[in-house]
């Protein structure tokens, strides 16, 4: 197993931040200045075209640097693959995450394998995204069987041996926490919700409404296939029986009309999707006990 040589490793995105991350950076240590652990404060910078490597270096963390803005996820995965500690705790670099609440949430990752902050609804968040999130909780929800309060809340801490078992799953935008909430809790691992108020971001915020909404939902559908495909094809197919069945029904009792071949085809299809999503769950489950049985030797090859 890897040895870490932190206990913690609190893990900042940033992209042109030079305005508030000292001061984020400031506050983080007051906060852990109370805490008896090793730490780093790393600073991914995200090809900023301002001072923000300069900035976040003076004021003490250590700073890894894109050389081009490649996504917040992208950077995400960097600081996953250069953490020091055994811990990973990720907020985000633009003042809306309190460090305040650090200390919680590190207090309940030592018994979950996750542990989220939460945005309660006193936060202060926009009108829109804040439908967008119940909409995206209530879907997440339905695919995982748990309740999902908050899935792209980015402060967030996790076991780093952990999240590293991810990494090849996470895209290079800003959806990456809805990419590791699923497959965690499709891997069986255990998830805590910690409810906290965001303050409004300092400058412009970087995620595009309709552009990164249809991201989110997309990289929800994906994942959920990845890792429980019934999830979607079972409503799928009955949807395609329920309306191939009442179409010919509708034709024999109101219009005097033959079943027709129209009907029988869509009922055909909901079959066909119902038998390719029960051999995808199939795979889905080979893939995910081959994966857990390789990680498993490697541990105990080392």
């Amino acid at each position: 197993m890897e040895k870490f040589a932190l206990d913690l490793t609190i893990l900042m995105p940033a992209y042109n931040e030079e305005a508030v991350i000292p001061e984020v950076i400031s506050r983080i240590e007051d906060v852990m200045s109370m805490l008896d652990l090793k730490y780093e404060i790393l600073v991914v910078d995200d090809g900023s075209d301002d001072q923000t490597t300069e900035s976040a270096r003076a004021a003490g963390a250590r700073v890894v640097r894109h050389p081009e803005n490649i996504g917040n996820g992208a950077a995400i995965k960097t600081g996953i693959r250069n953490a020091k500690g055994k811990t990973l705790l990720m907020m985000d670099a633009d003042g809306q995450h309190p460090p305040e609440v650090i200390p919680e949430l590190l207090e309940n990752v030592k018994s979950y394998d996750m542990v989220v902050a939460s945005r309660t609804k006193q936060s202060e968040t926009s009108f829109h995204r804040d439908i967008a999130n119940r909409i995206y909780n209530r879907l997440a929800s339905y695919i995982t069987g748990k309740k999902i309060e908050d899935l792209t809340s980015g402060f967030r801490a996790i076991n780093t041996e952990v999240v590293r078992g991810f990494v090849y799953l996470l895209p290079n935008t800003f959806s990456y926490p809805t990419t590791i909430t699923l497959a965690l809790l499709r891997s069986g691992r255990s998830l805590l919700y910690i409810p906290f108020e965001s303050k409004k971001r300092v400058g412009k915020s970087k995620i595009k409404l309709i552009r990164d909404g249809l991201r989110f939902l997309l990289i929800i559908l994906r994942i959920s296939t990845y890792y429980s495909p019934l999830k979607v094809f079972i409503p799928i197919s009955l949807m395609m029986f329920i309306l191939g069945f009442g179409y010919g029904l509708f034709k024999v009792i109101f219009l005097g009309l033959p079943y027709g071949p129209t009907s029988a085809m869509l009922m055909t299809v909901s079959v066909v999707i119902f038998l390719v999503g029960l051999v995808s769950e199939q795979v889905a489950q080979l893939r995910y006990q081959w994966s857990e049985g390789s990680r498993e030797n490697v541990i105990l090859n080392e």
